[in-house]
């Protein structure tokens, strides 16, 4: 079942319970930490990873940081904390772990492998180790009741839905730059 809010979209399962949320901007979503001054483009969308909903991954199409770089953002969240977040930008792309609400940037901070340098390999990068990893990195960060609750079912399904978002959404960069949010 799908409801249609005015700018929003919520999907159900068939017990009711929210399942995937698609908003045009990150306003009135109890998650992942913005940066005043970035600039946020496309729809954001959010997913449950456990069954009560309290593990999410939200993805948002293209993040455009303070240094006029950027590209998708997306990210595991534990009762609106973010715990993983990944940063495909390309050159200079990174991802974190560990807690990154908890940490912050710099502690969480790790590297890309050296042959994953391209946004769009740091993407399926990215994806492959949330498939894989996801229980085990919530673990690490100290999350053990709630990596228990990942269902794999969800994730599955949640980083097909992130790829045919990205997709869906299109290369927006080209939007940023215009709007000064991005070199060229």
């Amino acid at each position: 079942m799908t409801a249609n809010a005015p700018n929003d979209t919520v999907q159900f399962s068939s017990d009711l319970k929210a399942r995937v949320l698609v908003k045009p901007s990150t306003e009135g979503i109890n998650m992942a930490t913005t940066i005043p001054g970035e600039t946020y483009l496309g729809e954001t969308l959010v997913q449950s990873l456990s069954k009560d909903a309290d593990v999410t991954i939200y993805v948002w199409p293209l993040r455009c940081l303070n240094t006029k770089m950027g590209g998708p953002t997306f990210g595991i969240d534990v009762d609106g904390v973010e715990i993983i977040r990944f940063d495909p930008h390309g050159p200079g792309g990174h991802w974190h772990a560990r807690g990154y609400d908890k940490l912050g940037a710099g502690d969480s901070h790790i590297d890309f492998p050296d042959d994953v340098q391209e946004s769009s390999k740091q993407v399926e990068w990215s994806l492959n180790k949330i498939r894989e990893e996801t229980p085990q990195l919530l673990e690490q960060a100290g999350y053990s009741t709630q990596a228990g609750s990942v269902d794999k079912t969800l994730l599955k399904s949640a980083t097909e839905a992130i790829g045919e978002h990205l997709k869906k959404e299109g290369d927006l960069r080209p939007q940023a730059i215009a709007l000064g949010a991005l070199k060229e």
